[in-house]
């Protein structure tokens, strides 16, 4: 059971899972043969970022993606059959301790509705809420994601239905929530962190020695947030 409060106050939830770590420590090995680089050779980490992907679920990332304990908080904060279950992790930025060579560490919230064209926008009418999962021990230190606490009731003030391009949204959420405290998602392997869809985030720089390995997965509700909802998530507009 997940802390529903916490998640209701802060905007963001921990699920702490020390029994996937060996999953988490499985699916980092097969990512560093992905992007060809290895954990023993430093001089072979050249850029501050790099993306690699789980498509498929098989293996260790099936154990993940498929854990008990993510699927008990998903009813709890989305209702039973409020949210479709993720086939894998998705996306998995990497970042390595070097200076950054872009500034991608604004504070945003992610893409959350579809578009008739196919592309992804920001709403206040959010399709998906957001799953974090280390893949590797993270410290303050290593690039840990930021997030501003309580943000999400800041954000849900200031959208509306109409869909906002992502690109133009940054300084709308940016500017809602920059009061707030900064809390850092960190944890160790197999940890995962469940976020509100209107909970300001961003990217930070690593200071640390070790490589950050992340999965950033939308999980897809089954019908768009709408105040009067019946789900923990709807409670944003309390």
């Amino acid at each position: 059971m997940v802390d529903v409060v916490a998640l209701e106050r802060d905007g963001f939830v921990k699920i702490e899972q020390p029994e996937l770590r060996g999953a988490a420590d499985e699916a980092r090995a097969l990512l560093w043969r992905q992007i060809g680089l290895a954990p023993d050779d430093p001089a072979s980490w050249t850029e501050p970022v790099r993306w690699a992907a789980d498509m498929t679920g098989a293996g260790p990332f099936g154990t993940l993606v498929r854990s008990e304990a993510l699927a008990a908080a998903l009813d709890q904060v989305a209702g039973v059959g409020g949210w479709v279950p993720r086939g894998s992790l998705g996306n998995i930025p990497i970042r390595f301790p070097l200076p950054p060579t872009v500034d991608d560490r604004g504070w945003h919230i992610d893409a959350n509705t579809p578009a008739p064209d196919g592309s992804w926008a920001i709403s206040g009418r959010p399709h998906t809420l957001l799953l974090l999962t280390l893949l590797s021990d993270v410290g303050p230190d290593d690039a840990p994601t930021r997030i501003r606490v309580g943000s999400h009731r800041d954000v849900a003030r200031v959208l509306n239905a109409e869909p906002v391009a992502f690109e133009e949204s940054g300084l709308l959420i940016d500017g809602a929530s920059a009061g707030r405290p900064v809390a850092y998602a960190t944890g160790r392997s197999g940890d995962m962190y469940v976020v509100h869809p209107f909970t300001a985030h961003a990217a930070d720089e690593h200071r640390g020695a070790t490589p950050r390995f992340m999965a950033q997965s939308p999980v897809m509700l089954t019908a768009p947030l709408t105040p009067g909802s019946d789900s923990v998530l709807a409670r944003v507009w309390d």
